[in-house]
Parts: C-alpha cells; structure tokens; sequence
C-alpha cells in the first residue's frame, strides 16, 4: 500500500539540522554547499519513496528521460539539492527580515492594498518554492491577524530547529486535523475582522476526508477539496501566493484569484469543480516555471500510487 504524504517522517537528527545551519552562518555559502552535497546524496539513495517520487515527477515534466536513467537520476539529484538549500533560506528567513532589494514582483505591494481594504481573506499556497520568505510581507504590516492551517506533525524536528535557532515566533499555527464547527467560525470571525487564513491547497487530507481528482501536467491527481469547501463557506476573498528563488532574489507573487460573498448554495458543486481545475492550472504554471522548487517527494499522481502499491517496498 502506497504512503501516505502525512506518515512519511523526517531524516536525519536535529543535532545534524543545526550543523549545517551553523556552516551556512559561520563559514559561508560554499562551504555549507560542500557539506549539504553528502547529505542530501545519503538522503537520495535511502529514502526511497521520495526518490521514486521525484523521478515520477520529472518523467511526466520532461518525458524524454525515461530513456535516459543517468541523466533521470542525476536531475532527481539536483531537486534534492534543491530542497535542502530551501530548507536553509527557511532558516534564514526566519533569522532575520528579507532585505528589500531581494525581493522581487508584485506580491508584497499587492498584499499592502489587500490588507488596506480592510476586508480578510484566504490564501491558497502550496509546496512550491519557499513561502517561508514571503513572512517578508508579515512584517511590513505588524498588526496583521496571520493564521496558517497546517499539518505540522511530521515536521517536528525542523519546527524546533526553527525556533531554536532564530529565536523569532512563527505565524499562529492551528494543526489542520483539529478543524471543528467551532473552529470554523473562529476563522469567520477573524477574517471578517480583516485577517488572513493561509491554507495548503496540493495535498491531499490527512484523515482521508474529500479529495477530487485533477488534470495536473497532463495526468490525474488528487488533491484536497477542504480549502474550497471552506472558502465557500466563509464567503470571503480569496487569494494565491507564491514565492520561489530567482537567482539570489525571491520572486513573491499575490494575486487575487475569486470571491464566495456572492456565491449561491446551489452553485456551490459547480463552483468548487470549476476552481480547483483553475488552480490545478495556475500551480501547474508555477512548476514548469521553476520546476527544481517543487517539494511534494510522495507518489503525487494516481498512476504512481498504483504502481506503488504494487511494490511497497
């Protein structure tokens, strides 16, 4: 039976994270790059669902290298570096504010004039790029209500190593498997008071509650219905954000992408179809753009997850 994304469990020891954040800090780019290469190679060669994944991933981007397997490993190999170096610009942005000039894109002065209407909203991401960075707009604006629903229990080492060397609080966090009536509510009442609720929209849920299957980059995937039912039931804006490296600048976009004040009941089914596609669309966009930044490492699409039932091991 495949894996789900939710059991797939960090590597390596905290007591390792801190290493390296301490090369990258004390020693410099380079020398953190020439530590961070083995690794990643020990994490690419024993974890293998995430390398089986990535291999998927960019069959399906550049088909061309099913036949080419050296050349198939070597570009899996460069999407694990990449997901390393992102999880220590994460470090980094959470160690100190973004400077101005790294920042590029319309995304920061976008959220200003959202922020400014003075009506909330709810904002798609996904695990693209590195949303981490995009804190950059939060801090421009510090009586900004920011409310991120995440699923953060595979993800423990990492969330401590951010707390323990930044020494800076993250966003409220409210776990995503806790969401009640009540909780429900809480996030209407916030963004009517002109807050933000940040949700991931690319994974499927963790207690195998509604999903939807999608054309995404040419083949079936699922992905999680319950943003889109929430937004249709706050009946509120709502927004997509992106950030992704561009040299040695971050790229953050923000852009409005539907409004559910004015959605009847009975187009709620209707809707929902019609925007999940949409964004399926728009995300698929984003990937082909910066496809080295895109960090879901779990079999992704339907196809994979049969084939990896049929060998779990």
């Amino acid at each position: 039976m495949s894996q789900h994304w939710a059991q797939i469990g960090e590597r390596g020891s905290l007591l390792g994270m801190q290493l390296l954040v301490w090369i990258q800090r004390h020693l410099g780019r380079w020398p953190f790059q020439l530590v961070l290469w083995p690794v990643m190679l020990w994490y690419f060669l024993s974890h293998g669902t995430a390398r089986r994944a990535s291999c998927d991933y960019w069959r399906r981007l550049e088909p061309a290298l099913a036949s080419r397997p050296l050349r198939l490993y070597w570009r899996s190999f460069a999407h694990f570096m990449s997901f390393g170096n992102t999880l220590m610009d994460k470090v980094a942005g959470w160690s100190a504010p973004v400077a101005d000039e790294r920042l590029c894109g319309d995304g920061v002065a976008r959220f200003a004039q959202a922020l400014e209407s003075g009506q909330g909203g709810l904002v798609l991401v996904a695990h693209h790029g590195n949303l981490d960075i995009a804190n950059a707009m939060a801090e421009r604006h510090p009586q900004l209500d920011l409310l991120v629903l995440m699923h953060t229990r595979n993800a423990g080492k990492f969330n401590l190593l951010l707390e323990q060397v930044t020494g800076r609080p993250r966003p409220q966090i409210l776990e995503v498997t806790e969401i009640t009536p009540a909780t429900a509510q809480m996030l209407d009442e916030r963004i009517a008071a002109g807050g933000f609720v940040v949700i991931a929209a690319d994974r499927p849920p963790v207690n195998g509650g509604r999903q939807r299957e999608l054309d995404f980059l040419g083949a079936p995937a699922t992905f999680p219905e319950g943003p889109f039912w929430l937004a249709a039931l706050l009946r509120c804006p709502l927004y997509t954000l992106s950030c992704v490296r561009v040299g040695e600048r971050f790229r953050i976009r923000f852009a409005a992408f539907d409004d559910t004040r004015q959605l009847p009941r009975k187009a709620r089914e209707q809707w929902l179809a019609e925007a999940m596609q949409r964004y399926a669309d728009i995300l698929a966009g984003w990937v082909r753009e910066q496809p080295l930044q895109w960090y879901n490492f779990f079999p992704f699409w339907l196809a994979e997850k049969h084939e990896s039932d049929k060998h779990p091991h």
